[in-house]
């Protein structure tokens, strides 16, 4: 491993602080704007590989870092933007000044560094987690540094997805949704047009993809069309049903995890806490971190206002929800961010009462915890493949994180204040898909039996080595999401048939890898270009 003043570099701190700027911004505005947010993680590792090549005398240990601080940001300024406005939808006269969002943010943000330094070593090294879009971002920069037949690979799937993106998103001239015209109840049926989508069910692999296309067909044709079919309730009863199902499940998951891995090894996991030097496999000596979190719980208490008891609880289920969402990156390469946020706030709402602002406050501070998890574990994953030092990227991610609450919070003040408080909603100016979706299930679990139900079989498929988030997440998600997915696995069972050499030599992989990074790339490319249009606009 190189020393860590060659992978923690002055330079690639400024690089990466500058990067951040302006990827929190276009994430945020992106995100907004589509109701999604792509993985920048391709776009930031390739940008800070090249602007480190350009001062000559670089390693992929140093890109590797850069680009952790780069991306950090992209993840804060998407959490936030799955949740803020909804508060302004439940009531756009709604008095929530930007100084509350920036304290929940880096409440999140506190909460989510802590988690991970202490979770690392088991999602990264000890289990077999996939960690798709890490792999494939290490795999990125290996091929961007070293060029050759494996870089050919690469980048020729990287223009391939990046042309195919440009020709959908940018000229319309290809469909974002096929099959849609097919119309069923309650389903969103279709196939998404997206190369991402496909890699992603490449990479996972059948098995779990498998398990997710068998969520999606029990929540949508078994409990929305078969259940309404046979009389079993109403189409607006399946739907909650299915949610809750869904929702349940994942929790379920957590709860799985609680008992499979952190309490049998809670004491080599806490160790770090209460030790001057650590213990074997933690990021950095972390006795500073109970009393962080308990200034945590403290400032949610006494400036969000939601109690202290509140506040401790919502402590303990982030901690839940963010291994969650480590399990989810590692094992499907998605992160529903918000989803595990609105997960902690139902959990409250079962002791507790809030009202609408402290309610989706919530959600936005477990979001962005959930969010950082996502980026760094990603960012963890592609440095273990490199050798690269986790205590340096673990910094990293603190500066951008820091960097992307700041930048965010500002950004979301001018497009209020440029567009007013009317202007987030399924037909307004941003669409701001996610925040509608927790709006609407602020006031509580729509179907408590499917949630329990989705509990104890989430926890037990979980503790009997089943890939029960992958289930979770075909139940919750849209159908035409996992039908996608599944379609990229099922390509990967076809070159498994018939061009195994393909599997063998991961040249199967590096395409996957190219898919995924050229509709991030030119994704990302899009949304800079929309922000700096939407600012000059204003």
């Amino acid at each position: 491993m190189r020393p860590f003043k060659e992978q923690f570099t002055l330079r690639g701190v400024v690089i990466g602080a500058l990067g951040s700027v302006v990827i929190t911004a276009s994430s945020l505005y992106v995100a907004l704007k589509l109701g999604a947010l792509p993985w920048p993680i391709f776009f930031v590792a390739l940008l800070s590989l090249f602007a480190l090549k350009l001062f000559g005398n670089t390693n992929l240990n140093e890109a590797n870092v850069t680009h952790t601080i780069m991306s950090a940001g992209a993840m804060v300024a998407g959490s936030l933007a799955f949740t803020i406005p909804g508060i302004y939808i439940l009531d756009p006269e709604a008095d929530i000044s930007l100084g509350l969002v920036l304290v929940c943010a880096l409440c999140g943000i506190a909460l989510g560094l802590i988690c991970t330094a202490l979770i690392r070593k088991y999602f990264i090294e000890d289990s077999e987690l996939v960690y798709p879009i890490g792999k494939a971002a290490a795999e990125t920069l290996v091929a961007g540094d070293e060029g050759g037949g494996t870089s050919v690979a690469l980048f020729t799937s990287m223009g391939v997805a990046g042309v195919f993106t440009v020709l959908r998103d940018w000229f319309v001239l290809v469909p974002t949704m096929l099959l849609s015209k097919v119309a069923i109840p309650g389903i969103a049926f279709g196939i998404y047009a997206s190369p991402m989508a496909i890699a992603v069910g490449f990479m996972v692999g059948p098995v779990a993809v498998g398990v997710w296309l068998l969520g999606a067909v029990l929540g949508n044709f078994g409990i929305v069309t078969g259940g309404s079919a046979l009389g079993l309730w109403d189409l607006a009863s399946a739907l909650d049903i299915r949610m809750s199902l869904g929702i349940g499940v994942m929790i379920g998951c957590g709860v799985g995890i609680v008992m499979k891995v952190v309490l049998p090894n809670f004491k080599r996991t806490f160790s770090p806490l209460f030790s001057k030097k650590g213990r074997e496999g933690s990021i950095v000596t972390m006795r500073w971190a109970p009393f962080a979190a308990a200034a945590v719980m403290l400032v949610l208490a006494f400036v969000v206002r939601i109690g202290f008891v509140p506040s401790l609880l919502l402590v303990i289920c982030t901690w839940i929800v963010v291994s969650m969402s480590a399990q989810s990156v590692g094992q499907a390469g998605i992160n529903p961010m918000e989803i595990f946020g609105l997960i902690v706030l139902l959990v409250l709402q079962i002791f507790f009462e809030f009202g609408g602002i402290e309610a989706l406050l919530i959600v936005a501070t477990v979001t962005v915890a959930c969010g950082l998890t996502g980026d760094i574990m990603n960012d963890f994953k592609a440095g273990h493949i490199l050798g690269t030092a986790p205590k340096a990227q673990w910094i990293g991610e603190v500066i951008g994180g820091l960097i992307g609450a700041f930048v965010a919070t500002a950004v979301m003040g001018v497009i209020v204040s440029a567009y007013g408080t009317d202007c987030f909603g399924i037909d307004k100016e941003f669409v701001a898909a996610q925040a509608t979706a927790i709006a609407s299930m602020v006031g509580g679990i729509p179907n408590m039996p499917a949630f329990i139900v989705g509990i104890v079989a989430g926890a037990a498929l979980y503790l009997v080595g089943a890939p029960v988030m992958t289930l979770g997440l075909g139940i919750y998600l849209p159908f035409f999401l996992s039908l996608t997915i599944a379609l990229g696995a099922l390509v990967r069972v076809v070159v498994e048939r018939f061009a195994p050499q393909w599997v063998a030599s991961d040249k199967g992989t590096i395409i996957a890898s190219g898919l995924l990074a050229g509709e991030s790339v030119v994704g990302v490319i899009i949304a800079i270009i929309a922000v700096a249009s939407g600012l000059a606009a204003l």
